[in-house]
């Protein structure tokens, strides 16, 4: 039978193993790109599944003083696509080191302060 000082051992290995995992997750998140489109392709933003920006393309047909409100709600429709995209990629790699780690899933590891 184990000790309660080697099951706490075994527990502090297994969080820093599980936080060793989660900071290469992160480092692949912001490897990870994904772009958001609005309005049939005319804007687009390129994020990394972390939500860092890459990039804003807006189509040459937007650039009319008489269309600035729609250009701005379709920035504001082409950046929540993409965060959306990427909250979608970042729970896959979550889900990933979830597995890995041999942890239920659905498990929210912030409970254990990671």
């Amino acid at each position: 039978m184990k000790s309660m000082e080697e099951m706490l051992q075994a527990a502090q290995q297994a969080a820093q193993n599980i936080q060793k995992q989660m900071n290469e997750a992160q480092a692949t998140l912001d490897g990870i790109e994904v772009e958001g489109v609005s309005g049939g392709g005319l804007v687009k933003i390129r994020c990394t599944a972390k939500g860092r920006i890459l990039g804003v393309t807006i189509d040459d047909s937007l650039m009319v003083p008489a269309e600035k409100q729609m250009l701005e709600d379709l920035i504001t429709a082409a950046f929540n696509d993409a965060r959306s995209r990427a909250d979608s990629r970042a729970n896959e790699e979550m889900q990933k080191v979830q597995q890995g780690a041999g942890l239920p899933p659905g498990f929210d590891l912030s409970k254990l302060g990671l």
